[in-house]
């Protein structure tokens, strides 16, 4: 039995986002379905957006126009809530990637997945908490940079990511023995923490992550149908 298609949304509030990470975003969100959609928001008569516009062309991004008609930017998130509303409705997408760090889309996010729609958040490291965990899965922009002009992100600095995993691991054990597939342990990791990512910690993958700490953990390989299976569990 094969799962739905799915159909990805991509709207990016362009007042709030960082036009040269626009290829590495694309990339990112293509990992979890077909971007059919692709637009971005902001006021296209003011010289902040001019950054945005060799962009238009070479990935086939709409620019949607919205005049400010008071002060700040809240006309480009209206307008670009107004449309994912639409999109919503009519359901021509079944999921929805939205580009910003603004906590208004809170909200949105949340009426996206109260109606079984995946959404997908990308913004900086600063982003409200509020709205990483109204995603399915946010992705912090700093892990989506070159790697010489990565900073790391503050969440490295000041969590302690094991605590994290090792609660993964306890709500992925099926026996006595402690061990959890690491695959599994993965998907409990994006439902406790959407922004959880092996790249805000330095590794590409949460496999090498979890081995970096044998203080912590064990992890063993097994071979199943001419597959790799790795499982993790805490050490004693």
């Amino acid at each position: 039995m094969t799962s739905e298609p799915r159909y990805i949304a991509m709207l990016v509030d362009g007042d709030n986002a960082q036009p040269k990470l626009i290829e590495p975003i694309l990339a990112e969100t293509a990992k979890y379905g077909t971007v059919t959609t692709r637009r971005i928001y902001g006021d296209w008569t003011t010289p902040n957006m001019s950054g945005w516009k060799d962009s238009l062309h070479t990935y086939a991004i709409q620019p949607m126009q919205q005049f400010r008609y008071t002060t700040g930017k809240n006309a480009t998130d209206s307008a670009l809530i107004i449309d994912a509303m639409d999109l919503l409705h009519t359901r021509t997408v079944n999921g929805f990637c939205i580009v910003s760090s603004d906590s208004d889309y809170t909200r949105l996010a949340t009426r996206i997945r109260e109606q079984g729609l995946f959404v997908m958040g990308v913004g900086r490291s600063d982003t409200p908490k509020s709205f990483v965990n109204a995603c399915n899965i946010f992705v912090y922009t700093e892990n989506l940079s070159p790697q010489a002009e990565r900073e790391t992100p503050a969440v490295a600095a000041t969590s302690d990511w094991t605590q994290t995993v090792k609660q993964a691991i306890e709500m992925s054990i099926q026996d006595d023995d402690g061990w959890a597939f690491l695959g599994v342990v993965g998907n409990h990791l994006r439902q406790l923490d959407p922004a959880f990512d092996p790249r805000t910690y330095g590794h590409k993958q949460l496999a090498p992550l979890v081995k970096s700490r044998s203080d912590v953990f064990v992890t063993r390989d097994s071979e199943k149908g001419g597959a790799s299976h790795i499982y993790v569990k805490m050490k004693s």
